[in-house]
């Protein structure tokens, strides 16, 4: 299953390099000139191409796509002895950070000792 899932987006993803590339030669030093019914994006030289990207790869770097350390699931800050360390919702209980090494969050007092 895995394998044909492979083999159609290859080839869908080749099928999609072949229509973009048509029409253009493998020689660099010879342009052919577009005809003029061609939309805009089979125009696009590879220069234009690279320089689209680039621009899109620096916005997703830059745009915060990506998680910093705090946000991450897994990723709690670390709290000194006789902080709180838990808040209580109810029944349950929340882990605000974790505690040092040597210590534990006491579910009574939820404070780290």
């Amino acid at each position: 299953m895995e394998r044909m899932r492979l083999f159609l987006f290859l080839h869908v993803c080749l099928s999609l390099l072949t229509v973009l590339c048509w029409g253009q030669r493998l020689d660099a030093d010879v342009q052919v000139p577009a005809a003029p019914d061609q939309p805009k994006l089979f125009r696009l030289t590879n220069d234009d191409l690279a320089e689209v990207l680039q621009g899109f790869l620096d916005e997703a770097e830059g745009g915060g796509a990506g998680l910093s350390r705090e946000k991450k699931a897994s990723f709690f800050p670390r709290c000194d002895v006789g902080e709180r360390c838990a808040m209580k919702h109810g029944p349950r209980i929340g882990r605000l950070c974790d505690c040092l090494r040597g210590t534990a969050c006491n579910t009574f007092f939820l404070r780290c000792y």
